[in-house]
């Protein structure tokens, strides 16, 4: 995959080296990145702030500021905050002391002063400080940075565990990574609800026995990778080692936001055939098929039970519905095959399962089809069966599961990094792994997306990216992967747009559906 499209994941080593190559040492290079760190910071939290009604006018912010570059970034992400909110408050503790600021975090600090002058406040780490009592509308750790070497000193520790333990502050956010996590873990550390990766991510924040600590997380990317001071940093672009864990970025959606051909007609970009649909299950292919006409492609035939077509072509118009003869219990029958072999030719990929059921002669017949399939297949729900994969052997496959349907396509072993990439290469399929993080595996490598968030944890979001990503491979028939990833970086910004304009909680899976094309044009002004 081009490295315009993703970053790699750095091990705390890793991370050191390529700073120490980027910067040498030079405390100009250094107080410019920590600038665009701290301003990254404070836009991505004030988006993220969306999600809960926005940041007040008059928010109050809580400021754990560290001796090094973590805390000069927080001070600098609350300048910034403060400059754009006239009325916002800051109190700030500097957790070792303010005597022990290095030189560009005591830059920083006198930044926010002067930019906030007469709103800014010092506090102690004493419990008993009128200000551990008052409410906080956010709080930025910036105590340790990735090379952070446990233990935390008791007063540190204390401070952290009355911040976690604070009952009034409504957003926390860890900058670069929670303090008192690294290679080593303390005993205590911050528990963020976001965590911003700046510059690059490290490996402590995707460990799961860390993911309390972390809550969601978000790359800011700063353009480390972008020159060729980076080459040689370990993994870095370009790098030949195909094992390397890489983080997607936006850009990765470019293709999808740039003008087509004028010369195009509907035969240019694909013809997708979804098949799925059971009378007990009638609503999963309908969203999966409404995804996929917003995907781009040029056409859409599903193959539906014949008694759900009338109401399904009145929904969606656009689709070529085929009625496909049914079970005694509602689901697709095997006699229908005859059905596909009559049109296969011409799709230029397939979708199955969404809504397809458990039926014993519905799973038979998915494993017929996917013997009959020349072209690339997606595999949803019902269909993620390993007769299913083995009977696809040999064929490009892209696989959507949760983490349960995972365990059962892999005999129960665990979906760490490990056994994605030994599943992906035992099937020949191309992975996506649904969850707080969606990893899309390949067998080699594993890349990582941090994009949606808990407004997709409803039934039917699965239904959705799994029309996505059908409709794009069908537009992309070569590039699976590459269309994988897309599917999901959409999906989910799509998401965090829904979840910024309409809230967490008060909404509908096919709302996402209306968000697509805003998170195209975001995708295209992040270039």
């Amino acid at each position: 995959m081009n490295s315009t499209w993703s970053d790699p994941v750095l091990i705390c080593a890793e991370a050191k080296a390529l700073e120490a190559r980027l910067f040498g040492g030079d405390e100009e290079r250094e107080w410019t990145a920590m600038q665009r760190a701290g301003t990254a910071v404070a836009r991505a939290v004030l988006e993220d702030f969306k999600e809960i009604g926005g940041f007040p006018a008059a928010g109050r912010v809580l400021i754990l500021a560290g001796k090094g570059h973590n805390g000069g970034d927080a001070l600098l992400a609350a300048r910034t905050m403060l400059e754009q909110f006239p009325a916002a408050q800051a109190s700030v503790l500097f957790v070792c002391g303010e005597r022990t600021l290095r030189p560009l975090a005591w830059r920083a600090w006198r930044e926010l002063q002067h930019a906030a002058a007469g709103r800014v406040t010092k506090i102690t780490p004493q419990p008993g400080d009128a200000a551990w009592s008052m409410e906080y509308d956010l709080c930025l750790d910036g105590i340790f940075g990735f090379q952070f070497h446990p233990p935390v000193d008791a007063g540190v520790a204390g401070v952290l565990h009355r911040v976690n333990a604070h009952p009034a502050i409504r957003l926390r956010a860890a900058v670069d990574l929670p303090s008192g996590l690294g290679e080593e873990t303390g005993v205590v550390t911050f528990r963020a609800d976001f965590t911003y990766a700046t510059g690059s991510v490290k490996t402590p924040v995707l460990a799961e026995r860390h993911r309390g600590a972390v809550g969601r997380l978000r790359y800011l990317n700063l353009g480390f990778f972008d020159g060729p001071a980076a080459g040689g940093a370990g993994p870095g672009p370009g790098s030949l080692d195909p094992a390397t864990d890489r983080v997607l970025k936006s850009s990765v959606l470019a293709p999808l936001a740039a003008l087509r051909a004028p010369q195009s007609d509907k035969r240019t970009f694909g013809h997708l055939f979804v098949i799925g649909g059971s009378r007990n299950y009638p609503g999963a292919v309908l969203m999966g098929v409404g995804a996929a006409l917003r995907s781009g492609v040029g056409l859409v035939t599903a193959l539906v039970p014949e008694s759900l077509v009338p109401a399904y072509a009145a929904w969606a118009p656009e689709a070529i519905w085929v009625g496909w003869p049914e079970t005694p219990e509602g689901g697709l029958a095997l006699e229908g095959l005859a059905l596909l072999r009559a049109r296969l030719g011409r799709a230029t990929a397939l979708m199955l399962g969404p809504g397809l059921g458990p039926e014993r002669e519905t799973l038979t017949l998915a494993e017929e089809i996917v013997k009959l399939a020349g072209v690339p297949i997606v595999l949803d729900a019902d269909a993620l069966q390993p007769s299913v994969l083995a009977a696809a052997r040999g064929r490009q496959v892209v696989c959507l599961p949760h983490a349960g349907e995972f365990k059962r396509l892999a005999g129960g072993r665990d979906a760490d990094a490990a056994g994605l990439r030994a599943v992906a290469r035992e099937t020949g399929a191309a992975i996506i792994l649904k969850g707080p993080i969606t990893r899309i595996v390949d067998g080699e490598r594993v890349y990582y997306s941090f994009f949606g968030g808990p407004v997709l944890a409803r039934g039917g979001s699965g239904d959705v990216l799994a029309g996505l990503v059908g409709g794009l491979v069908a537009q992309s028939v070569h590039e699976p992967v590459p269309a994988a990833c897309r599917g999901v970086v959409w999906h989910g910004l799509a998401a965090d747009l829904l979840a910024r304009d309409r809230g967490q909680v008060a909404v509908q899976v096919t709302q996402l559906l209306d968000y697509l094309p805003a998170a195209l044009r975001l995708a295209s002004d992040a270039g």
